[in-house]
């Protein structure tokens, strides 16, 4: 990125802010700020430790420095521009959840896949916040980042005083890391028609055992009985041929347990009664507790969040965590940090919701050719010179695939 560059990226970024106010997050006078500037360039230096006294010391800062990146905390502190950690006396943190789509297994390599990619993840995650958690939507700040993936800001006095270790039990949870399959299948002798839990039946120790899902109301249980039913019905749909071959090669399922997958997936009554009631008694097969392992294994696959892989643990793990202030600008892609109403969720479109500049034609000198979508339409840009929309044109400069104005070399 050369000084013209620069100079230009910097007096947009003002004007973006100075129309644009960023919005205060709560309580911003306990949080530490930290800012990337664009003078230094090519040399990152981030400037933290930074405190405020207002919010038109912020929209000051914000006008006049006209940062790429802004951050600020989600810890609390008394002192929160203290140089050191121990001295700014952590007063509590929101809890901090960060979804990029570098991260995800599987995701695709062009920018807007990835962000559709990232999305169901981020869908995947807010209902475990929601649903297994019971935050509430007012609680819940969710922004997109303005770069490859969303933000979730969860603002609740009960959560702020959780320590790491707690936190990091919350990404267990919701990653299904250490899920044990014993725990939610329930056995049960059957006696009459429920089942007493005796240890005899008729006289007989050799008890029939009645199977169930145990906790199918909510959380992991409700999640292992929608799934075993979805799998049922889908499976039991297919020719006979295709159905249930994961079975009969991962597990060696024989005809007879294949009839009888069949059976119970094509039978509404059953499916609805391991749905709503956890009901697993009428299966007879093969080794039962090796099946459900196998789908309680596939469920967490499915239906968890891979803290490892589509989730930037450290972030919701870390107290003293900066994060990107919502309203401010990724220097990156040119892309407003951008608040989303939770349930605008699933038709939210960064691509055009998040942009931030003008269609006014830029004039922009490529360094390499380039392919990407932005404002709804689609690019392929060649190596020299180019007029784009101008928020295709930061985009590319941000990315340092271009540079501003027209060069003939």
């Amino acid at each position: 990125m050369d000084e013209q560059t620069k100079r230009f990226l910097k007096m947009k970024f003002r004007s973006h802010f100075e129309q644009n106010p960023v919005r205060m997050p709560p309580s911003y006078l306990q949080r530490e700020w930290a800012f990337i500037r664009f003078d230094p360039l090519p040399e990152v230096i981030m400037t933290r430790h930074r405190a405020f006294a207002s919010s038109e010391d912020v929209r000051r800062y914000m006008t006049a420095a006209a940062p790429m990146h802004s951050y600020y905390s989600a810890a609390y502190y008394d002192s929160p521009s203290a140089r050191r950690m121990v001295d700014k006396e952590w007063l509590g943190a929101d809890l901090i959840f960060d979804l990029d789509a570098d991260h995800l297994p599987g995701a695709k390599h062009t920018y807007s896949d990835m962000l559709a990619h990232v999305k169901n993840e981020t869908i995947k995650l807010l209902d475990f916040l929601t649903d297994d958690f019971g935050i509430a939507e007012s609680s819940i700040e969710l922004v997109f980042s303005g770069g490859r993936g969303y933000h979730f800001h969860i603002y609740d006095e009960k959560i702020r005083e959780l320590d790491s270790a707690q936190r990091r039990e919350i990404v267990n949870y919701i990653s299904g890391r250490g899920i044990n399959a014993k725990y939610f299948l329930k056995k049960e002798a059957m006696v009459g028609d429920t089942g007493a839990g005796t240890k005899e039946f008729n006289g007989k120790k050799h008890v029939p055992v009645k199977y169930g899902i145990r906790d199918v109301r909510s959380g992991w249980g409700k999640r292992i009985a929608v799934y075993m039913t979805d799998y049922l019905r889908t499976e039991a749909a297919k020719d006979d041929k295709e159905m249930f071959s994961d079975l009969r090669i991962n597990m060696n399922a024989g005809p007879a347990s294949i009839r009888k997958l069949k059976e119970i997936g094509q039978s509404e009554e059953a499916l609805s009664d391991i749905e709503n009631k956890g009901r697993l008694e009428f299966f007879r097969m093969f080794e039962f507790s090796d099946f459900f392992s196998y789908v309680v294994d596939r469920t967490v696959s499915r239906l968890g969040v891979d803290f490892g892989a589509s989730v930037d643990e450290p972030v919701t793990g870390d107290i003293h965590r900066l994060i990107r202030l919502p309203g401010s600008l990724h220097g990156g892609s040119g892309f407003e940090v951008k608040t989303i109403p939770v349930s605008h969720l699933p038709d939210f479109d960064p691509l055009t919701e998040a942009v931030a500049f003008s269609d006014r034609p830029t004039a922009i000198t490529v360094s390499r050719p380039f392919s990407f979508e932005i404002g709804g339409n689609e690019y392929d840009v060649t190596e020299g010179p180019a007029e784009l929309p101008e928020y295709a044109a930061v985009y590319l400069m941000c990315r340092g695939v271009a540079n501003y104005g027209t060069r003939w070399d």
